[in-house]
């Protein structure tokens, strides 16, 4: 008799709803029970977790033998009987799968780089490893023997892999990884074949391998797919009010966990437009809340070096201290009462427990504006911790880590523990402007040499594809900025504008040659964030400056060496915004250096460092290398990289207190210039755009909520 006729397990599972995690926590005895109770109540991640800790060490094959046993005794318990109805067949069923996703969890954690992070003995890691395979493999023949096929596992398996899969629509490291799994499942040994295939693709995965090795660290510029990274060593992730809307995108379900808060907020119901930016701050929360918890283990262990969160205020009052520092505040409180009851689960029965629910975030301030200065100053004196970003230029970057500098001394005099801050490159951004105006340049010099330029322009817009919206455009200036824009015109090589300044004969009549001609102007703007990286990087942290460092805020601020010395240990530059492979690679460090990664360029990353020539030793403490001077003189010769290269008269000012020497150059864009940089008004106008589309999204989800419930009443 099929005992699961007419169930779809898969379905079943994905509508399983966890229980409410609770203080006081419900009785238990020791570790294992907390674990199997814990993964029970159905947060087996969470379960897993609880054994990422040092004082485990030497106790794991004690406590992961009782909760295999325990686990066993729940899996054969749920077995489906004759006279089971509907709704304990089901219980039953995810019972099953929180059993094998429990065991998967343990199993991925110690594979990956947690374990090194706590300092399981390989001893302790390969005993409880083999167990684990040994108790998912009679699972799974239990499974077979009770209804031919093992359904749970292979519904469990891929859940796994389809949430891996929709990671950008497919198009990441972990959606190719995935496939590359699931490719090699073998239906005989299921569970056999899916653990050691996962070992494979990760522990030869080029993350895993650099933060094993230590040479840099990185972080995901992306709101999903978090755990999986962790497991490769990453140690951050970025968001922005683009990537929280993504998220709920690709994770709907996410809607249903921020339908709880809105009914717990009658205000919300009765006015949403006039709670509309609050309502997009808890949107953003239960969004992001997966990151903060994913990234507890790592944050706890490093006693809060790693592991941060990186949230964006309101674009919207970036300008704005005060408004900017209540925010913050808000943000902060609210997510430390959620943390605190996690943290409880998380730290159960340890006796050496850091302070619980201290939120593992830092705020993203938006170098656009001179209020950065402040409020990135205020945030760090009081250990919130922040992500410095929308910035560019050298003297940017340098001075806003010096507030931070700043606010992290005046938070150690208090005794107040720091957090680790970042100062965000986005060299990404940066080159994107410099070929848009490279482009717009080129295109002009064109239309200056032919006889009909809206037929030019319209002949253009036709080969770009994009002739329908270059149509709705009135102004001739318009149209030629929006061709150039990076939407538009990713590359300067594309064949459609190839073909036109061909036609226009600016750059000669041969295709060819003109086609030569602008690969090397691509390939020149592309090493435009790389050479300001650098320069940032070397003026804080070379070997010859870090120690002026130190002196100056031992100085400066009446701290000891050892204070000094957290400060600049726990600022990393970091940069973001990558387009290509060597924005990676060209820009490693072993010290204050955390990259954080698109999905797709993880999967540029992971597929060239699987090309037989490459060799990973090549480019350990790249950041330190000198690259091609010819492509500096090139890079030279445009106005807006002059200002992001050089430094301004302010932090020149700032070098000469700390007794840092070299040949600077005094171009650099000065503090009050910052609203009006090119790069700075597009990414403020793309990050305004974006928090405006999804708070409009949240307040019509909102609406739709009130009018549910009034229906009901």
């Amino acid at each position: 008799m099929n005992l699961l006729r007419g169930i779809d397990i898969y379905q079943v599972i994905k509508g399983a709803k966890p229980e409410k995690l609770t203080l006081p926590i419900p009785p238990r005895t020791d570790h294992a029970d907390h674990v199997v109770k814990t993964a029970l109540m159905g947060y087996p991640e969470l379960a897993a977790d609880h054994l990422l800790h040092k004082e485990m060490v030497g106790k794991l094959k004690d406590v992961i033998s009782a909760i295999l046993r325990q686990s066993n005794l729940e899996f054969i318990n749920a077995r489906i009987r004759e006279g089971d109805d509907l709704e304990v067949k089901k219980k039953k069923i995810i019972t099953r799968y929180r059993c094998y996703r429990l065991l998967l969890e343990i199993f991925f954690n110690l594979i990956g780089i947690e374990s090194k992070w706590v300092g399981f003995s390989d001893d302790e890691v390969d005993f409880s490893l083999n167990c684990i395979i040994n108790t998912l493999e009679a699972w799974e023949n239990q499974e077979k023997e009770e209804y031919n096929e093992p359904k749970v596992a292979w519904a469990t398996i891929k859940i796994i892999l389809d949430d891996m899969k929709r990671i950008r629509k497919g198009e990441s490291m972990l959606a190719y990884i995935a496939r590359e799994v699931e490719d090699s499942l073998n239906k005989d040994r299921l569970m056999y074949s899916f653990v050691t295939s996962m070992k494979d693709k990760l522990q030869n995965n080029i993350y895993y391998k650099l933060s094993l090795m230590k040479a840099c660290k990185f972080g995901n510029d992306y709101a999903l797919g978090l755990r999986w990274l962790r497991h490769l060593g990453f140690v951050q992730v970025s968001t922005n009010p683009v990537l929280a809307a993504i998220a709920y995108d690709e994770k709907p379900e996410l809607w249903d966990s921020f339908k709880e808060v809105v009914l717990e907020h009658p205000e919300w119901l009765k006015d949403p437009e006039k709670y509309a930016d609050e309502i997009a701050m808890e949107a953003t929360r239960i969004g992001l809340m997966e990151n903060f918890l994913v990234f507890r283990v790592p944050f706890i262990l490093s006693n809060y070096h790693d592991g941060l969160v990186s949230y964006q205020l309101n674009p919207n009052i970036a300008s704005n201290v005060e408004r900017s520092l209540e925010d913050a505040l808000k943000f902060y409180m609210r997510t430390q009462e959620y943390l605190k009851i996690y943290d409880s689960y998380l730290l159960w029965g340890y006796s050496e427990v850091q302070e619980k629910g201290r939120p593992n975030i830092v705020f993203k301030v938006a170098g656009a504006y001179p209020a950065a200065l402040e409020i990135a100053e205020k945030l760090n004196e009081r250990g919130m911790g922040t992500n410095i970003t929308v910035v560019y230029t050298v003297s940017q970057e340098v001075l806003l880590g010096v507030s931070e500098m700043k606010g992290m001394a005046k938070a150690l005099k208090r005794g107040i523990k720091i957090t680790q801050v970042y100062i965000t490159n986005m060299g990404g951004r940066l080159e994107d402007h410099l070929r848009e105006v490279e482009a717009e340049k080129l295109l002009r010099d064109a239309l200056s040499k032919v006889e009909n330029s809206e037929e030019f322009l319209e002949e253009l817009a036709s080969d770009l594809g994009v002739l329908e919206d270059f149509r709705k455009l009135k102004d001739f200036d318009e149209k030629i900025k929006f061709l150039c824009k990076k939407k538009v015109l990713r590359k300067l090589t594309n064949p459609a504008f190839v073909k036109a300044i061909t036609k226009s004969g600016i750059l000669g009549k041969d295709e060819k040659k003109v086609y030569d001609e602008l690969a090397r102007r691509e390939r020149i703007i592309g090493f435009a964030g790389i050479y300001v990286t650098q320069r940032v990087y070397k003026i804080l942290f070379s070997p010859e400056n870090r120690p002026k460092w130190i002196n100056y805020l031992q100085e400066k601020f009446g701290l000891t060496r050892e204070q000094a010395e957290e400060i600049l240990d726990k600022i990393d530059v970091l940069p973001a915004s990558k387009r290509k492979t060597i924005d990676t690679i060209l820009t490693l460090a072993s010290r204050n250096m955390t990259h954080t990664e698109f999905p797709d360029q993880q999967l540029r990353v992971l597929l060239e460092s699987r090309k037989k020539d490459f060799k990973l030793i090549d480019y350990l403490e790249s950041v330190m290398e000198e690259y091609d001077g010819e492509i500096l003189n090139e890079l030279m010769k445009r106005e807006d990289f002059v200002k992001a290269y050089e430094v301004s008269p302010e932090l020149a000012k700032i070098l000469n207190e700390v007794g840092i020497k070299g040949d600077f150059g005094n171009r650099g864009l000065r503090v009050s210039e910052w609203p009006n940089y090119g790069p700075c008004v597009k990414t403020m106008t793309q990050f305004t755009e974006g928090y405006e589309r999804f708070k409009l999204k949240c307040v019509e989800f909102v609406k739709k909520i009130a009018k549910e419930v009034s229906t009901i009443s």
